[in-house]
């Protein structure tokens, strides 16, 4: 019989996102804290949706060995809302055993009966078919494999391996991390779950990275998502796909710009069309402009910027081309226009210092733009 499976991971609940601004007369902080908490949910349905009785989470499900009493005791209950499930929690690095061992008394203390906490590296027998043989992280930075006790952790005979670790696979990350990419051969797993990398990554068949289930950072790309794993039996390759469970779409665009383009009309071309509310949008602008199209592109990004739950507009790669055209309209004459002659003359010269010539390209930018605003 078909053994299935939800793989999930780095759910990160009680993230507060402070880098994030807050806008006076909103809660974005809020509604991305919800979201987090609200994946809970999500993947039981998802679980429901494709007959499996398990969601394994690799590790990293609060955000600090430390979350409020409120924060463990509301996420173990929705859980426990699902009796069906069985969830199975590993510590990660962000909530590892040592700078979170009350968060683990805690679980083990309050959790549901359909909640277990992974806090001993021995097989944990998922009925009949599957014993699932956990790693968890017992320091938050650390140079060993946490997977190495894979290879000579027993099982029942005859039952499909699964490996449940967090951590970063040498193959493919620069941090130091040290997990095999083969210890599917090694270890003889059938499916290998790995949390740590909030992106989705396929390492090989048996080993595979989710991503986080609501991402927060503009890094992928993409939408959340986890993984609905069934495997026929032991040594068949397993059937993995991948469902849809974010609320937010957190995503990067680049916007090449070129002197006397329409820079409005440029921006409005690479916004997405629908769903703003729930699109954390970071527009990269590249290129030149002028004086004027930097005035018109920051108007533009002003105006639809409320239209989205987050909106950056990053202009350090987006050069200003200076014409007499933009300083005529500074001034003519008198002082303002030797100011910004001066300015110009500043932020071209091949002499200051980059920050210098920044600096100064920061203020004619800002002075034609007062200029521009008062004449309006």
């Amino acid at each position: 019989m078909t053994f299935r499976f939800v793989h999930a991971s780095d759910l990160h609940i009680g993230r507060k996102f402070a880098n994030i601004p807050q806008p006076v007369d909103g809660n974005i902080r809020g509604r991305l804290m919800e979201a987090r908490h609200g994946a809970i949910g999500r993947l039981a349905q998802a679980a429901r949706d494709r007959g499996a009785a398990h969601v394994l989470l690799a590790g990293d499900t609060f955000d600090t060995a430390t979350p409020s009493p409120s924060v463990i005791r509301q996420a173990l209950a929705a859980m426990g809302e699902a009796p069906a499930l069985t969830w199975w929690l590993l510590p990660g690095n962000h909530d590892n055993l040592r700078d979170a061992e009350p968060l683990w008394e805690a679980i083990l203390r309050d959790a549901p009966a359909n909640v277990r906490a992974l806090t001993d590296g021995v097989p944990h027998d998922m009925g009949d078919a599957a014993t699932l043989l956990p790693c968890p992280v017992a320091f938050r930075a650390g140079a060993s494999d946490p997977t190495e006790a894979l290879v000579t952790m027993a099982d029942g005979d005859g039952k499909l391996r699964i490996g449940l670790a967090h951590g970063g696979v040498t193959d493919f990350t620069e941090s130091g991390a040290a997990i095999a990419a083969d210890r599917d051969r090694s270890a003889r797993l059938d499916y290998l779950a790995l949390g740590d990398w909030h992106g989705r990554m396929a390492v090989s068949d048996r080993v595979q990275y989710c991503g986080t289930p609501e991402q927060d950072r503009f890094k992928h790309g993409r939408r959340g998502v986890c993984l609905s794993v069934a495997i026929d039996g032991p040594g068949a390759v397993p059937q993995v796909e991948e469902i849809e469970t974010g609320t937010f779409l957190w995503t990067q665009v680049d916007l090449a710009l070129h002197p006397r383009q329409d820079p409005a009309a440029a921006l409005d071309a690479v916004l997405p069309q629908a769903g703003r509310r729930d699109v954390l949008l970071r527009v990269c602008a590249s290129g030149w402009a002028g004086l004027s199209d930097h005035v018109d592109l920051q108007r533009a990004a002003d105006r639809c910027a409320p239209d989205f739950a987050h909106f950056e507009l990053v202009t350090d790669a987006l050069g200003t081309q200076y014409e007499t055209a933009d300083l005529d309209e500074i001034d003519r004459g008198g002082a303002l226009r030797l100011a910004a002659d001066g300015l110009m003359d500043e932020a071209e010269s091949e002499t200051l210092s980059q920050a210098e010539r920044e600096v100064a390209a920061d203020a004619l930018a800002r002075l034609y733009a007062y200029v521009r605003e008062a004449a309006e």
